[in-house]
């Protein structure tokens, strides 16, 4: 009987390989063409739009501007478009489908997604933008120009300087237009114009920013194990067979998985962390892999970045060795190469005319002025080697308003990248680059509105009729923009959800995935304690004279013994259980519904009320005031 059913394994997993590699007999490299002519004869200085940034939004922006009939300038500081596609060399996409698995990021990304496919490589996708960019006739490309400044007049914005470099010359050249986008990965143009801004985390109380990783190359993977390995557990759990990958999964160009492996690397810095890789094929057998998170990078600073990849090449002998060792299929695995440049996820979140929520995202909500669509899952990744990450939720759909490309106190600007005005949570979805070439599309539509019509950014966004024809433009173009009735999520309906709502925004609650926030489930006394003095710091920075006072609860903490930690840490004194109540409910703490929940002082406490009445501790204590780090 035994014997019978592994027959039946190995003839699943003969079958599988046929299926799954036949695509690969035929070659999986495509054909992409030779580079034209780049564009000769001499370069003007008045242009209707210039777009700062060759990163993939820029690329959109500059080609959806040029399409509408606007003359284009396409400022470039490296050698290549594509940014982070391209140098970074991130190619794993980060994929955006509705509630009926629909595609929400069409348009150019879309053209795109159709001619390079996921795990494109990387060399054809450098030839693919070039290619299109050069083509379009409305286009005139500057690549190896540095931006140095805006050109400003009063509060708005007439052109850039730039440094451009011509062999071993080096030149400054200013370039004038009546509007320009910015599509700089880290809004350096906004920044440079005194466009207002948070960086990180400011704006729900800390200090943090997401780790940069160094994507590295390797040879010698034997793909076909790794594919079988990565999709055993799902293929041969239902033969009751235990082996394979929980959680992970391969096809015959990209796979992931090992991320219980990956946890017990111990890393020589001291501040890196290895994780379960996504490993994308490149044309020529090569595989790219995005694993190495590396943090103390300050990514405004050159200098800094410099350091991180030399730090991450130092480190990456020591992860070769270690997958070598651990990881099923990488017995032989060599090091090929690095990325020129390290994958940045998050620095500067410039304030717009409207910033998105996390609630935005996850309550699923939509806006007249929607000019994109998002539904990838908020993925913070870690700030700090103690720190794991957070899914903060799954949204099934949202809308990006065009208002949050419209940044406050600078006219004839827009924001088109990662750095738009977007909460440092919602970033975690917003930040991905298929919505971001929809916003970049978005832009360079705008850009042709505000021309034809004599009307600046910040006008259109408080039009309606522009608005509106922003929105045909992009359908016409190809783009998908609905409007629609937020799907609602079952935890709205939970009691606690008001609760759920203000720790959520205050980055201390996460519904995974599955936006489940285990509100039934019994806390512990380090809850009790982490929450507690979590709230009380981030009402400090709102009111430094609050005092943070850390209180510690019995290992198994009832509602009493959590009711009268937060009596003592807010008064600190030592109240009875009499007091405490009293003066809970003076304070409007302790409200009506959690008397209810809190009738049964004997038993453990859930998370739902929890969080329901530290809620309520933070807006005692901030009374109303909004959590706001003041912006650079």
């Amino acid at each position: 009987m035994l014997l019978r059913r592994y027959n039946i394994v190995f003839l699943c997993i003969f079958l599988t390989i046929i299926l799954v590699f036949l695509p690969v007999l035929g070659g999986c490299k495509k054909q992409v063409p030779e580079n034209p002519v780049e564009k000769q004869g001499p370069i003007a200085t008045n242009y209707d739009v210039i777009v700062v940034g060759g990163e993939p939004e820029g690329i959109a922006a500059a080609l959806s501007a040029a399409r509408n009939g606007l003359k284009t300038l396409l400022i470039e500081d490296d050698e290549v478009l594509g940014g982070l596609f391209t140098l970074g060399w991130l190619n794993f996409l980060d994929m955006n489908y509705g509630p009926e698995d629909e595609l929400l990021t069409r348009g150019i990304f879309e053209e795109f997604y159709e001619e390079m496919g996921n795990a494109f490589d990387i060399e054809e996708c450098q030839k693919y933008f070039f290619n299109l960019v050069q083509l379009e006739e409305n286009i005139t490309l500057r690549l190896q120009s540095e931006f140095i400044s805006p050109l400003l007049e009063e509060n708005r914005i007439v052109g850039v300087m730039v440094k451009e470099k011509e062999g071993s010359a080096e030149n400054l050249k200013e370039y004038f237009a009546t509007n320009v986008i910015d599509a700089t990965t880290d809004a350096d143009v906004a920044a440079a114009s005194g466009v207002p801004y948070t960086i990180g985390t400011w704006d729900y109380g800390e200090d943090r920013t997401m780790a940069v990783t160094l994507v590295f190359k390797v040879k010698g993977l034997n793909w076909p194990y790794i594919f079988l390995y990565n999709n055993g557990n799902r293929l041969l759990n239902k033969l009751k067979v235990d082996w394979g990958e929980a959680g992970g999964g391969a096809t015959w160009k990209v796979a992931w998985g090992y991320g219980q492996q990956a946890l017990n690397y111990e890393s020589q810095d001291g501040m890196m962390r290895f994780r379960g890789p996504n490993l994308a094929r490149q044309g020529g057998g090569e595989v790219l892999l995005n694993a190495l998170l590396i943090f103390q990078v300050d990514a405004l600073d050159p200098a800094s970045r410099a350091e991180g990849i030399a730090r991450g090449k130092k480190e990456l002998p020591h992860i070769i060795k270690f997958m070598q060792e651990n990881f099923p299929g990488f017995g032989k695995v060599e090091l090929v190469d690095t990325a020129p440049q390290l994958y940045v996820r998050e620095t500067r979140h410039i304030e717009g005319e409207y910033r998105l929520t996390i609630d935005d995202v996850l309550e699923n909500r939509d806006y007249w002025d929607r000019i994109a669509h998002g539904s990838y899952p908020v993925d913070i990744q870690p700030a700090a080697p103690d720190d794991l990450g957070n899914v903060i939720g799954k949204p099934a759909i949202y809308s990006i308003p065009f208002r949050c490309l419209v940044p406050l106190q600078v006219d004839n600007l827009l924001v088109a990248s990662r750095s738009a005005s977007y909460d440092s949570l919602p970033h975690g979805s917003a930040r991905v680059v298929p919505v971001g070439m929809a916003v970049g599309e978005a832009a360079g539509v705008a850009a042709a509105y505000s021309s034809a019509h004599d009307l600046n950014f910040r006008q259109i966004s408080q039009s309606k009729e522009a608005i509106a024809w922003v929105q045909e433009t992009l359908k016409k173009q190809g783009a998908y923009l609905v409007e629609y009735k937020p799907p609602r999520p079952a935890v709205m309906d939970h009691w606690a959800y008001e609760g759920v709502k203000v720790m959520r925004r205050l980055g201390l609650a996460a519904g995974g995935y599955n936006n489940d926030y285990g509100l039934e489930k019994q806390i512990t006394h380090w809850n009790a304690m982490y929450y507690l003095k979590k709230v009380q710091e981030r009402a400090q920075l709102l009111d430094p004279s609050i005092i943070v006072r850390e209180v510690f609860f019995p290992e198994n903490v009832t509602r009493q013994e959590l009711l009268v930690g937060v009596g003592q840490a807010l008064t600190g004194k030592e109240l009875t259980l009499e007091e405490t109540t009293e003066y809970l409910q003076e304070a409007g703490i302790l409200t009506a519904p959690l008397q209810e929940r809190f009738a049964n002082l004997t038993e453990t406490p859930t998370y739902g009320e929890l969080y329901m009445l530290m809620a309520n501790v933070f807006e005692n204590l901030v009374e109303g005031k909004e959590l706001h780090r003041e912006s650079t």
